[in-house]
């Protein structure tokens, strides 16, 4: 299903089932063919909105456990962006620029995916607790009018602060980190934990704006 980016008089965002079709889309002056995010993620939807005036919203549902990592993470997000904005791009039957990405948090070369439970959330956030650890983005654009396709790949460094047992109890009461990637929000609570990030912030939260802003330009 497509979802249409409003506002609501409130000013918080909302995707609606009835698609506005805006003929032109713009960003920094510059003037784009129809955008459409290939996401379901709310954070990244408020994210490209900083970006991009008006965009539709298709909800990739392509399955991302075909994507085998066989040791390079640059490649392993790279392609399951690729996956979801090919998927989006089957549901199309007009041109448009399609985005898509994908974020995972890493820590000594492993994957470390949303939490099982409580208990796998735990383990999670104490195996990076005083520690550096890695997120990388992969990012992909499409151009459908002119068949072209454009795939990058972004880490940023995050070093969290020593965390007590209690503090990562207490979060985990919060509900926040069982449903993200790595066990924790930067964007949120969570942030509190993070003594310091080298690299896009926004990398972080799941859509590198600096990266994608160069790569639309490109594409267009």
């Amino acid at each position: 299903m497509i979802y249409n980016k409003v506002h609501s008089k409130n000013g918080r965002s909302l995707c609606s089932p009835i698609i506005f079709h805006v003929p032109k889309f713009f960003i920094l002056g510059c003037e784009y063919m129809k955008v459409i995010l290939a996401s379901a993620s709310e954070r990244r939807q408020e994210l490209l909105s900083r970006l991009i005036k008006n965009f539709d919203v298709i909800v990739s549902n392509f399955d991302e456990s075909k994507v085998i990592f066989e040791g390079s993470i640059d490649r392993y997000v790279k392609d399951i962006a690729l996956g979801k904005a090919l998927n989006a791009k089957n549901k199309l039957d007009e041109d448009a620029i399609i985005i898509s990405a994908d974020t995972v948090v890493t820590i000594d070369n492993m994957i470390l995916g949303k939490p099982r439970d409580e208990e796998d959330a735990f383990n999670i956030i104490k195996s990076l607790q005083g520690r550096k650890h890695l997120v990388y983005s992969g990012v992909v654009v499409i151009n459908t009018a002119k068949n072209l396709t454009i795939q990058e790949s972004l880490s940023t460094e995050v070093t969290f602060s020593e965390i007590s047992d209690d503090e990562i109890l207490e979060y985990i009461k919060t509900g926040e980190p069982l449903d993200k990637a790595g066990a924790y929000g930067i964007q949120g609570i969570g942030g509190i934990f993070v003594e310091e990030i080298r690299g896009c912030y926004y990398n972080v939260v799941g859509l590198p704006l600096n990266k994608l802003k160069f790569m639309l330009k490109e594409i267009q």
